[in-house]
């Protein structure tokens, strides 16, 4: 279903730099989640500057895997279901609201991808298309956390949207978004999602004039000690336990910067638009008295 019949396993893993077992087992999730979201990158330049987002995996493969760019969460999902479904996993795709500023009396749509693995008669949410994702899946189960990366995240079973009940992730209010206490993330149900499904809210959020990735260029790259982001010119980086660090970039700068913190590669026309583009935003902005 996910297309694992094109997928380059061998290429995926090497880019991964994983050498472990290929066996289905938590084991092998644990390390492959860790590693992929540590190794491939996230951006929202081709909703920016093209509104459009491949999400069929020979697009998504040559985007994250061969040119060094980065992606959303509906292509790192579909490369990750691609290689779970090439090594025997069995999981559900679903889809989340993400509820972060949030009335849950005014839901978000359903535009947040990630899968549901069953391994020995347990449940396991797998998320690595948030940027900021888990390092690790988390048990689906009411308290279920992680523990395994630079921000703790819990999961509740709990009212979502309406008064409704689901699954609610959340994540520690001292980390990348905000004060001390738990705030909630995303919420979710289990109702399965099928590649159509993805292929519609992808084409929402990479064209609809509302949503922020159209509007305006947001990149991520997290580490085991630090969380950078680049919101179109604002340049934060998170540390546990510390105060955020902003800087506001120039537009030329941008390239440069994609490439020594982001790790982020452009070739040079590409570059050359997007710096015309962040001028343009910019000016938009911040127009001249």
């Amino acid at each position: 279903m996910w297309s694992s019949e094109q997928l380059d396993l061998d290429a995926y893993l090497a880019r991964l730099e994983y050498t472990g077992d290929r066996a289905p087992t938590l084991e092998t999730l644990r390390a492959l989640q860790r590693a992929h979201v540590l190794t491939l990158r996230w951006d929202t330049f081709d909703s920016f500057l093209y509104r459009e987002v491949r999400i069929d995996l020979p697009s998504v493969q040559d985007k994250l895997l061969r040119r060094g760019r980065g992606g959303y969460c509906y292509e790192h999902t579909v490369l990750f279901a691609a290689a779970l479904e090439a090594l025997g996993f069995r999981y559900t795709a679903v889809s989340a609201r993400v509820q972060l500023g949030a009335d849950s009396g005014t839901p978000r749509p359903l535009t947040h991808a990630m899968l549901l693995v069953d391994l020995d008669d347990k449940r396991w949410l797998v998320d690595i298309g948030f940027g900021a994702s888990p390092l690790e899946p988390i048990e689906l189960v009411d308290g279920g956390s992680s523990e395994g990366g630079p921000w703790p995240y819990l999961l509740r079973w709990q009212a979502i949207t309406h008064d409704s009940e689901g699954w609610a992730v959340h994540q520690r209010g001292d980390g990348p978004e905000g004060p001390a206490g738990w705030t909630v993330r995303q919420v979710f149900t289990e109702t399965p999602q099928y590649p159509v499904d993805y292929a519609v809210g992808n084409h929402f959020v990479s064209t609809h004039e509302r949503s922020p990735f159209v509007t305006r260029p947001y990149i991520q790259r997290l580490r085991t000690d630090r969380y950078d982001t680049l919101d179109v010119l604002v340049w934060t980086t998170h540390r546990p336990g510390r105060e955020p660090e902003s800087r506001t970039v120039v537009p030329h700068e941008v390239p440069k910067l994609l490439d020594d913190v982001f790790d982020i590669t452009m070739d040079s026309e590409e570059a050359a638009l997007l710096v015309t583009r962040l001028a343009e935003l910019d000016a938009t902005r911040n127009p001249a008295s």
